[in-house]
């Protein structure tokens, strides 16, 4: 139970600090949607990354099964 929790807070705590270096990349580009999309993009492969790591598929080239990172 308390693993889960402190992953759900280290999500959360990645999350908000994804959000807020993306608005500071947007500020410095001039455009604070630009810098928003970014981060969301950088979060959604952070996410896929972390949750195939957990899964054991990280690094897995196996064609016979359609995995292939």
């Amino acid at each position: 139970m308390a693993a889960s929790k402190t992953q759900r807070w280290t999500w959360l705590g990645g999350t908000v600090v994804l959000v807020v270096l993306g608005i500071v990349i947007g500020l410095i580009l001039q455009n604070v949607w630009l810098g928003l999309l970014l981060a969301a993009i950088v979060s959604l492969v952070w996410l896929i990354s972390v949750e195939s790591r957990k899964g054991g598929n990280s690094g897995v080239n196996d064609e016979s099964h359609g995995i292939e990172l």
